[in-house]
């Protein structure tokens, strides 16, 4: 454990243990689950190959550091997601497809996370959080210039509306 704050730790754990839950449920209804397989597998390379690799690094200010600029990676990455609709959203000049309770609680959250990374002075919290504001900001920007026609709360369907079973 690289760290000792329990509040990150606990929201971590939590997080993951969702984030699997979801991973699972999105294999079981997956219609190419070859290409979800294939994925899946390219992240778990790369996340072992960092695990690997963090580990034979001697010096604990170090590891520190390149499992924080990792987490920053992944976090942004994660904030950003939403922003692959970008272009759909100008094209169609509709938001619509983006999920607006989402984002918002996005925002809500990264404004926390920041405030909580300024009060424990850590950077690798700071850093990832403060651009979530700002991407999810730029989202919420998108409703304002382009209201959604329609507006549902339901985001884009992926999936037809026709019942499962």
């Amino acid at each position: 454990m690289l760290t000792d704050e329990r509040s990150v730790i606990l929201v971590n754990i939590i997080g993951s243990f969702l984030f699997l839950c979801y991973t699972m449920v999105y294999y079981i209804f997956s219609v190419n689950k070859k290409s979800f397989m294939r994925q899946f597998g390219i992240v778990l390379f790369i996340l072992f190959g960092v695990w690997y690799y963090t580990n034979l690094i001697e010096i604990e200010a170090e590891k520190v550091r390149m499992m924080g600029l990792v987490c920053c990676i992944i976090t942004v990455c994660f904030f950003a997601a939403p922003l692959t609709m970008l272009i759909h959203v100008i094209r169609v000049k509709n938001s619509e497809s983006l999920p607006f309770p989402l984002i918002v609680m996005t925002f809500l959250v990264s404004v926390l996370w920041v405030i909580y990374g300024v009060i424990i002075s850590d950077t690798f919290i700071q850093i990832p959080n403060f651009l979530g504001c700002l991407l999810s900001m730029l989202q919420l920007c998108l409703f304002v210039v382009y209201p959604p026609k329609t507006y549902s709360g339901q985001g884009y369907r992926l999936v037809d509306q026709a019942p499962i079973f």
